[in-house]
């Protein structure tokens, strides 16, 4: 069974860095596109940014840029989201989805395969 558990989410104050996992299991993630996604309450779901875990090539969103990272440890078949510079807007549900291939059009949400089930991310002081 493919299926992918963020951990790491929790309350922290603004200007405050967090990091979420997203674990694998049921397959490893070689030539997978990982994204991470967020729903802050009453809003749709945005994108946050997206791993190629073959190569690490990256992706974000203007939102996050320069703020965020997307790494892959492919030992431990685990995705991270460092998050730096935690903003209030910051605040939401955080998701990782999967599907194979590049990162094209990564905040497509209809083209990911395996989501996880989010953590919450709580940024207030």
């Amino acid at each position: 069974q493919l299926q992918l558990v963020e951990s790491g989410g929790g309350l922290v104050q603004p200007g405050e860095s967090l990091r979420l996992s997203c674990a694998a299991s049921g397959f490893t993630l070689d030539y997978y596109a990982i994204a991470w996604f967020r729903q802050a309450p009453g809003k749709e779901r945005e994108g946050v940014g997206a791993i190629r875990t073959k190569g690490g090539t990256t992706a974000y969103s203007d939102s996050v840029k320069g703020r965020f990272t997307i790494s892959v440890d492919n030992a431990k078949n685990t995705v991270y989201l460092q998050m730096n510079s935690l903003k209030p807007e910051d605040t939401a549900v955080y998701y990782c989805a999967a599907r194979w291939g590049p990162i094209t059009d990564w905040d497509r949400q209809g083209w990911y395969d395996v989501w996880g089930q989010g953590t919450q991310v709580t940024v207030s002081s």
